[in-house]
């Protein structure tokens, strides 16, 4: 079960839409590899602004991904292929998931 997750919104730099969509689905074997991220989402909301969900089942569990590879690869790109990416903490209220 969820409780927790993070939702982050970046933009990619002038003309490097493509390549960031392509970060991004290069990313998942990444989020795959954590056992507390439940949910990982990757999307795109505009020609040019992109995003990240992702839930966990605890707190512990959402400081392990900020601490891990796909932040650190994130992070990484900023001033490369995106802007400071905002990152916000929620609470999940409420989900559905595959059994």
């Amino acid at each position: 079960m969820v409780k927790v997750g993070l939702l982050v919104r970046f933009d990619a730099l002038p003309g490097k839409e493509d390549e960031v969509a392509a970060f991004l689905e290069g990313a998942l074997p990444l989020a795959n590899d954590e056992p507390s991220t439940l949910v990982w989402h990757a999307i795109r909301l505009g020609p040019s602004t992109f995003g990240i969900f992702d839930a966990f089942p605890d707190e512990t569990g959402r400081e392990a991904h900020l601490n891990g590879k796909v932040a650190e690869a994130l992070l990484g790109s900023v001033g490369e292929l995106v802007e400071q990416p905002t990152i916000e903490p929620v609470d999940v209220l409420a989900s559905k998931l595959p059994e």
